[in-house]
């Protein structure tokens, strides 16, 4: 057994491929399980919620010709109440003219109903006495027939209510008018004696019936009829072929049932008789629909669901990829740690500990190992951070000492000479200077500050060159409270005189200029001087890289620096053109 385990486990190569397989199979199986469940739950609601949309159309049938009836009652309880109907069937001992009138009045209004009702073929109205009067007044009753005993006259006169609606039937009480017909029937009473002495009749067009039922169509094959409470049948589809013996219906099951529905096995297919009962006309509305037409949507259900359940095999698989990496994923991480040591990177090395396991254990030991290894490199690095801060106050304090040497001549020269307001100046701006550039208690300072260091040192530069040097400094109000590393540039506008204004043969120029672009500050140096050629601006940086003698501190130390303290994306980017100047710009990132 064991070896058997053994040999499944070494099939799939690793862990997390033998419980993605493992997964999959189990999450499948409950699956087919469920798709075979909600497959049988389907057919059954698909078959419940067809049968209650049946029960519906049913009842709104029913309701259809229960309206239908109740309007035509409508009709007969006025013509058996007119006045010129009830004179013109029982007054007697009246003129001639009298009765002829009367027959007019009616006849008006019968033929005013046939005309505005194409759903009524006959309408007419039969004393005891044999007086009748029918449609235009020129139709008569069958004179081969006793009128009071067809079943029409006979049920309304039975009657309890005095009405009485018939089954389909063929009117052969109208000479020359056999049709298929619905008779509606109401007894008149000779409102002089108070007797039951007539009946008013309206025979119905059969096709109305049959419109009301085919509207509500349930299907293809299925359908609806109707029975009287006798079984008789009021409406069929194929009333000729049940009448010929050709078709037989289930009607007495119909009649011996307590529900609403009977299902009849016929063939392969089911047949489900849905009814109900008009409580106005006793009739039995009854559904005929077969099973296999009210599941034809459940077989698309069906296609839909097993398409479903193809997607989510699949997304299964992925699932269960997804949980065995999670599972195994604290193994991967700690060997994918391990490669991160290799490398040195042991801050992110360290691995949270979510489990109490074997492998929690050894990442525990793992990251002590990673962490000791990272505080020895972090006292390596604060050693050397402070090593570079010791280099960067000492490239700060680097000022070029012939610039020194020739400011203290100057002052020598113009105390001999008397000028003592220049002396007195020019020591001053030299005090500020030398104060500035010694001091080591700040890295940054506001460009203000900067800004008034760089005008003391021009200051002495101009009484030095005397008519040699003009210059400007604008910086904008709102840059002037941000910061600058100290000393930045005193570099650049010292090589702004002396490689570019100092050999210009009249007065040179020299404009600062300070703004803010977006979160960027913006200095720019210019100097309208001798200029360089593009191969000596490409290689700049390069040729000051060690000459700090003609440079003081360096442009490419100043360059260093900026890089050091703000990030690579800052510096300083020249422009300039042999024999019309040049044009530096300092670019750091704005910061209060």
């Amino acid at each position: 057994m064991k070896n058997r385990k053994k040999i499944l486990l070494d099939k799939f190569g690793n862990i997390r491929t033998t419980m993605t397989v493992l997964f999959s199979l189990i999450i499948i199986l409950a699956l087919l399980i469920f798709l075979l469940i909600a497959l049988q739950y389907t057919e059954n609601t698909v078959l419940d919620n067809s049968l209650n949309y049946v029960g519906q159309i049913i009842e709104q049938v029913n309701y259809d010709i229960d309206s239908y009836i109740e309007y035509m009652e409508n009709i007969a309880d006025i013509m058996v109440d007119d006045k010129d109907l009830q004179s013109y069937l029982y007054v007697i001992n009246q003129p001639k003219n009298f009765k002829v009138d009367k027959r007019v009045n009616v006849v008006t209004q019968f033929k005013t109903v046939l005309e505005s009702r194409e759903d009524i073929y006959n309408i007419g109205a039969y004393s005891a006495d044999g007086n009748h009067i029918i449609n235009d007044g020129m139709t008569h009753f069958n004179e081969y027939l006793d009128i009071a005993q067809q079943s029409w006259y006979r049920e309304a006169i039975e009657s309890p209510t005095g009405e009485a609606l018939s089954a389909s039937h063929v009117q052969n009480a109208i000479k020359n008018n056999y049709k298929w017909v619905i008779t509606l029937s109401k007894v008149i009473v000779n409102q002089r004696t108070g007797e039951k002495s007539g009946v008013f009749f309206i025979d119905l067009n059969y096709s109305i019936i049959s419109n009301l039922c085919n509207k509500n169509r349930l299907g293809n094959k299925s359908y609806i009829f109707i029975i009287d409470k006798d079984g008789d049948i009021i409406y069929h589809p194929k009333q000729q072929l049940i009448y010929g013996g050709i078709k037989k219906e289930n009607i007495q099951e119909i009649l011996n049932s307590d529900g609403e529905d009977i299902i009849i096995n016929k063939g392969n297919d089911k047949l489900h008789y849905t009814y109900r009962k008009s409580d106005k006309t006793g009739w039995i509305i009854v559904g005929v629909i077969f099973q296999s037409e009210l599941l034809k949507n459940s077989r698309q259900t069906k296609i839909l669901y097993i398409i479903v359940s193809i997607f989510l095999i699949i997304g299964v698989i992925l699932v269960s990829r997804r949980l065995s990496i999670g599972i195994t994923r604290p193994i991967q991480r700690l060997r994918d740690s391990m490669v991160k040591v290799e490398k040195g990177e042991f801050k992110q090395a360290n691995i949270d500990i979510i489990a109490n396991n074997e492998v929690g254990i050894l990442t525990h030991s793992f990251n002590n190992m990673t962490n000791k290894i990272d505080e020895l490199m972090q006292e390596i690095v604060y050693e050397q951070e402070e090593k570079r801060k010791l280099e960067m106050r000492a490239l700060q304090s680097q000022i070029n000492p012939h610039f020194l040497y020739n400011t203290l001549d100057s002052i020598i020269w113009m105390a001999e000479g008397n000028k003592n307001r220049e002396v007195v100046q020019m020591t001053a701006s030299l005090a500020k200077l030398m104060r500035q550039s010694i001091s080591n208690e700040a890295q940054l300072i506001s460009i203000k500050q900067e800004m008034e260091y760089i005008q003391s040192y021009l200051t002495i530069q101009k009484m030095r060159y005397r008519d040699k040097l003009e210059f400007n400094i604008e910086v904008e109000e709102q840059i002037k409270q941000a910061s600058i590393i100290k000393l930045l540039l005193q570099p650049i506008v010292e090589n702004a005189i002396y490689h570019g204004l100092k050999y210009k043969e009249d007065k040179g120029n020299l404009n600062i200029r300070g703004y803010r672009d977006k979160d960027n500050i913006i200095i720019e140096v210019i100097d309208d001087g001798v200029g360089m050629s593009e191969d000596k601006v490409c290689n700049i940086f390069e040729e000051h890289k060690v000459n700090y003698n003609l440079n003081g501190v360096g442009i490419y130390n100043v360059m260093s620096r900026i890089k050091l303290y703000y990030g690579e994306e800052y510096g300083i980017t020249y422009y300039s053109t042999k024999g019309f100047g040049t044009i530096v710009k300092i670019k750091i990132p704005f910061s209060k």
